[in-house]
């Protein structure tokens, strides 16, 4: 049994999966959160753990873990993974990009095909023969829409919404169907590039708000399970078997 810790910039999630499927998750607020102690409780056949962050509290939470009697990974760059990695600077890369894509490889069975990751940040991943080659990054829903109200003096701050609309009616609307509208030509556009290259490739889903563009965008696959957990699980499992 394995314990998957990803932490965000917005928020820590947690897994326990047993023989590859997920029997619990859990959701907090920050690193900080983590009821390491409840959660073995819970589950005292945990034995290992992996800890993936963009945010902060990795090494705190690791060494939580270890005094918890569980064997943890700490995912960086020089982690070994099952798939290769043409990206240039891997130690920026940030590690949910490539959870996910070793989550399509692994747990999709998808060795070419292109990830679009909706979250805070909108990942479009590219991964061919098993090989991670690269993407793009831009800014999620919520943070385009947060970005509006910021920073300006009376727009209202708006949620994501699957409401498919031509135009707004009101300031409201026009803000929610703007950036939605936006991402959803952002994304088609990639996914019409992409596949000219690769007519029999899959596009992937998977990230909070990619159930926002469900009913918005075509010829996408909705990942059956959360690419960076199943990802991370993939990692540690193929960490394991290697020593």
């Amino acid at each position: 049994m394995n314990l998957i810790v990803d932490i965000g910039n917005t928020r820590t999630k947690v897994a326990v999966v047993d023989g590859g499927e997920v029997v619990r998750n859990y959701l907090f607020g920050s690193a900080a959160e983590l009821d390491v102690e409840a959660i073995v409780a819970a589950f005292p056949a945990i034995r290992r753990a992996i800890v993936a962050a963009t945010g902060e509290g990795e090494a705190e939470t690791a060494e939580r873990l270890e005094r918890a009697g569980i064997s943890t990974l700490r995912l960086d760059y020089k982690t070994p993974l099952p798939i290769g990695n043409e990206y240039l600077t891997p130690q920026t890369l940030g590690v949910d990009r490539i959870a996910a894509a070793v989550g399509a490889v692994v747990s999709e069975r998808c060795s070419s095909c292109m990830i679009v990751d909706f979250g805070t940040a909108i990942t479009i991943d590219v991964v061919e023969d098993g090989i991670f080659k690269g993407g793009n990054i831009s800014p999620g829903a919520t943070t385009r829409m947060r970005a509006l109200h910021d920073y300006t003096s009376r727009l209202p701050m708006c949620e994501p919404t699957d409401e498919c609309l031509s135009y707004g009616r009101t300031t409201r609307e026009a803000i929610e169907q703007g950036v939605m509208q936006g991402i959803t030509h952002e994304i088609e556009g990639y996914i019409d590039s992409f596949l000219v290259k690769n007519e029999e490739k899959s596009i992937i889903f998977t990230g909070g708000e990619a159930k926002y563009f469900a009913n918005r965008i075509k010829n996408a696959i909705f990942a059956k399970c959360d690419l960076v957990v199943c990802g991370l699980n993939s990692i540690l499992e193929y960490n394991a078997s290697e020593k």
